[in-house]
């Protein structure tokens, strides 16, 4: 099962734990204060990734959601504490907005090589009750380590980053990364996702840790990002079904 999971240090105490064998590329982190610790996310549910984080931490952990999507929620079922936004508490509770059968197709469209042990067959979407609501501004104290909620709706309506003002550091979920950046569901809003990136932009950020593919991404994509929206704006193709823009280090599909 490790060989499913790559575990990258950030630093002394912040891990990045990712699923690069399969084409989301989905990265989860592992944050330690001196007192709790924080696991941002819980990728695709493919393997039992409960079992990394306690190879690298004994703390308490909580999950911290940056929103209610398939590949983001997958080892849910393994954590006892659970923080969603308030706006998708009921995705994760009484109704995933997604059909199971369509979650399988995204997750089996591209050839992966999975672990022996995982079936298709049984795979779930979780379904529990989160232990904690979060709301734009919320401090999560870990001990010498602080995480700030930022609501940033678009890419879903309860989307957040989370921000670390001690280091700097920027958890971006599906808001941020290489690739390309999603707007075009039903449940998404693009002119939500503009200034969700704006919201972003004006933070003193060292470091972007992205949801998705490359690790290691400027924190200057931010301005890149917004400059794209932008203009797509005053072209008024800010609204669903214009299509996919490609601006070279990422795309834009709306």
């Amino acid at each position: 099962m490790k060989s499913w999971f790559s575990v990258e240090k950030i630093d002394s105490d912040t891990f990045a734990i990712s699923e690069y064998k399969h084409w989301e590329e989905t990265h989860c982190y592992l944050l330690c204060g001196t007192e709790k610790a924080v696991f941002i996310d819980t990728g695709l549910g493919v393997g039992n990734i409960r079992e990394i984080v306690d190879s690298l931490t004994s703390l308490p952990v909580t999950v911290m959601t940056t929103h209610v999507h398939w590949d983001h929620i997958g080892g849910h079922r393994y954590f006892e504490k659970i923080a969603v936004h308030e706006a998708e508490k009921d995705w994760l509770s009484v109704q995933f907005p997604i059909p199971l059968q369509m979650v399988k197709r995204n997750l089996m469209c591209s050839p992966c090589d999975f672990p022996n042990d995982f079936s298709i067959d049984e795979y779930k979407i979780f379904r529990g009750t989160p232990t904690r609501l979060l709301h734009e501004g919320d401090c999560i104290e870990l001990g010498n380590r602080t995480l700030t909620v930022i609501h940033t709706p678009g890419h879903s309506p309860g989307h957040c980053c989370f921000y670390e003002p001690g280091r700097k550091y920027l958890y971006s979920g599906d808001l941020i990364y290489r690739g390309c950046l999603d707007a075009f569901y039903p449940t998404t809003d693009p002119k939500q996702f503009f200034q969700s990136v704006r919201k972003v932009q004006v933070l003193e950020i060292n470091r972007i840790l992205p949801g998705h593919h490359q690790l290691d991404i400027p924190v200057t994509i931010i301005g890149k990002i917004e400059e794209a929206l932008s203009g797509l704006s005053i072209e008024g193709k800010l609204t669903q079904g214009n299509g996919v823009f490609d601006f070279g280090d990422f795309q834009i599909h709306i």
